[in-house]
């Protein structure tokens, strides 16, 4: 059970530790809902078209990297909002999953294939160590490295860096870049445990991630121990009902939130 709990965290956490960087740049990734399912789709496409798993894990995240590159700078270059068009990315990445989808399997629905059968205790440790090792890279990287001080200080005190010499640019691009990498790698962990691709795949968890980035009060430690409680009551909530089938489901499919929103009552009160 609680290697399923940690095995089912691992997408949320990854989302959330990109969101991490892109909040501390000032500029929060809110196309990453839209990046997951994206993301999704194209380890669905590419591990079907080459029968490699890891070929499609790897090609879906560089694609999805190198998009919002080319996205992000071009909205540099153009001085335009960063907010809208980061929405406008976000609905981008949604209809692309439904044009490839159309076009490449003749359905914008659910997507199976013999190429893409995976048994789900298989992927627990790779899945489990890949988050692990990135999500410590991410804390070792912004609390004992320049580079990571400065990420800190560009959403905050952008003109100190602009000071010294540094092209606050720069890393407000790389900041998305970072966040599209953890998206498309959390998206990617999505279709292989259920063996399919099915539309809308991510589910909110882009939106939840940007979320949890306040709730862990931009803490990566504190963003994971979130996720791991709010996956825990997911995981809790979806066989409660086996042992008490008088509880509603509407209570059922809400008590996760509930469970984040009291502990964020909780945590303001004791601050």
């Amino acid at each position: 059970m609680i290697l399923d709990i940690f095995t089912h965290s691992c997408p949320l956490i990854l989302a959330a530790t990109g969101a991490l960087f892109s909040e501390l740049s000032g500029l929060l990734a809110l196309f990453l809902d839209g990046l997951i399912s994206f993301a999704a789709f194209l380890c669905f496409l590419f591990t079907t078209k080459t029968s490699s798993v890891t070929l499609g894990f790897i090609l879906s995240t560089l694609i999805c990297t190198f998009l919002v590159f080319i996205l992000s700078f071009i909205i540099k270059k153009t001085k335009a909002n960063p907010f809208i068009a980061s929405i406008a990315m976000n609905l981008l990445f949604s209809s692309l999953v439904s044009l490839f989808s159309n076009l490449f399997f003749n359905t914008r629905g659910v997507l199976f294939d013999s190429n893409f059968v995976f048994i789900p205790k298989t992927l627990s440790f790779p899945t489990i160590s890949i988050t692990t090792v990135l999500v410590v890279a991410s804390l070792l990287f912004l609390n004992f490295t320049q580079k990571g001080t400065y990420f800190k200080i560009v959403g905050s005190n952008p003109d100190v860096l602009t000071a010294r010499g540094i092209n606050v640019s720069n890393y407000e691009i790389a900041a998305w870049c970072i966040a599209a990498f953890f998206g498309a790698m959390a998206g990617c962990f999505l279709p292989l445990r259920i063996s399919s691709f099915v539309p809308n795949i991510s589910s909110g968890r882009g939106w939840m991630a940007l979320a949890i980035v306040f709730f862990g009060r931009k803490k990566i430690l504190r963003i994971a121990f979130a996720v791991i409680i709010f996956c825990g009551t997911d995981y809790f909530a979806t066989y409660i009902q086996n042992y008490i089938p008088t509880i509603p489901s509407s209570f059922v499919l809400a008590l996760p939130y509930l469970v984040i929103i009291l502990l964020m009552a909780l945590d303001k009160k004791k601050n």
